[in-house]
């Protein structure tokens, strides 16, 4: 499956639109990975347990969206966003990826 953020993929042309495509991932956090966040968040320096969950995050959500562009019988997905949030209040953080695109059959 082809994932491209372009509205085109080069070389091959686009025979049909086979509509809008999405997947999402939504991660819970812990008190401790927020505690140390909030430790590198004062002291500076990248939070490498944030980043851990955003990377699962994307993946899943972009697996989610080959699956549901591959149940349309599409051969790739253009025009692709990668949409992250984050969701919850002071007590309770979650972490929200969401993918979307367009599915395409190409020639």
């Amino acid at each position: 499956m082809i994932l491209t953020t372009t509205d085109s993929v080069d070389g091959r042309k686009i025979t049909a639109y086979l509509g809008i495509v999405a997947g999402e991932a939504v991660m819970g956090t812990n008190i401790f990975r927020d505690f140390f966040a909030g430790i590198t968040d004062i002291l500076g320096g990248r939070s490498g347990s944030y980043e851990k969950e955003l990377r699962k995050a994307k993946t899943l959500a972009l697996e989610s969206m080959m699956e549901e562009a591959q149940a349309l019988g599409a051969d790739a997905v253009v025009g692709m966003d990668l949409d992250y949030q984050q969701i919850g209040g002071t007590d309770r953080q979650m972490l929200m990826v969401a993918a979307s695109g367009t599915a395409v059959k190409l020639g």
